[in-house]
C-alpha cells in the first residue's frame, strides 16, 4: 500500500476503539526489540486520544497503521513525545517519519513554549529526532517528574534505570529547546504540508461517503 493511502491526523474519540489494537502492537513491538518500549494499558491510550495529545494513522478503510502521542510535565515546562509505533506491514514506508513529524508539529502548536524530549533505544527514531533539530543530553537535563519515570516501570530494563539512580538506561535522551533551535531551522529538514496533520479531521463516515 501506497503511504498517500493512509490519513495521519489528531485521534478524538472517534477512534477510542483502537486503543486495545495500539496497546498490542506496542507490547508486540516490545517483545521483538525487547527493549525501550514501555508498554501502556488501553485507558491510557484513550486519555490521550480524549485530550487531542495522539496522533493515529489509518488506512483509507480504517485499519490501523500507527501512533504516537504527546504527554506535558512539570507544567508544560517539558513535552515528551512518546509511544511512537508502525505495524509491521506499513514499515519502511516513510509513514513513521510522517508520524513523528506529526507529532513533532501537534506539540509544537499545542505548547509552544515547552522543552520536547523524547527518550528512545531506536536508531531510527533518533535520526528522525536529529532532524527535528533534538539533541542528545543527559537524564538530568529531562523532567524530574516522578510520575514520568514511574512510566518506565513497564519497560523490561526499569531495573537498568533504577540501579543507576535514574541517572543513565539503555535509552537515549533527546532534547528540543524552542530557545536554541528556531523553527525556521527546523522547516529546513521536515516537511509538514497540507494533510499530514488534520487538527480538525473528518469522522470515517463523513470521509466515505
Amino acid at each position: 500500500m501506497d503511504i498517500k493511502d493512509i490519513d495521519v491526523f489528531v485521534a478524538s474519540e472517534e477512534h477510542l476503539k483502537y486503543a486495545p489494537t495500539i496497546c498490542q502492537a506496542i507490547e508486540t513491538a516490545a517483545y521483538a526489540r525487547g527493549t525501550g518500549i514501555a508498554k501502556r494499558k488501553p485507558e491510557y491510550i484513550e486519555n490521550k486520544m480524549k485530550d487531542g495529545k495522539a496522533i493515529i494513522a489509518l488506512t483509507r478503510d480504517g485499519r490501523f497503521a500507527g501512533f504516537s502521542y504527546i504527554e506535558t510535565w512539570e507544567h508544560e515546562k517539558y513535552v515528551a513525545t512518546s509511544g511512537l509505533i508502525v505495524v509491521p506491514e506499513f514499515r519502511m514506508s516513510g509513514l513513521a517519519k510522517k508520524i513523528k513529524h506529526a507529532t513533532f508539529y501537534l506539540a509544537r502548536k499545542r505548547f509552544p513554549d515547552s522543552k520536547i524530549f523524547s527518550i528512545t533505544t531506536s536508531l531510527a527514531v533518533m535520526k528522525l529526532n536529529t532532524n527535528l533539530g533534538y539533541k542528545p543530553v543527559t537524564f538530568s537535563e529531562l523532567t524530574t517528574d516522578e510520575t514520568f519515570w514511574s512510566g518506565c516501570q513497564g519497560c523490561v530494563n526499569f531495573d537498568v534505570l533504577s540501579r543507576n539512580n535514574r541517572r543513565m538506561c539503555l535509552c537515549t535522551g533527546m532534547l528540543f529547546d524552542p530557545k536554541t533551535t528556531s523553527d525556521e531551522q527546523v522547516l529546513k529538514n521536515i516537511s509538514i504540508f497540507n494533510g499530514v496533520v488534520d487538527f480538525h479531521p473528518q469522522s470515517q463516515t463523513e470521509k466515505q461517503q
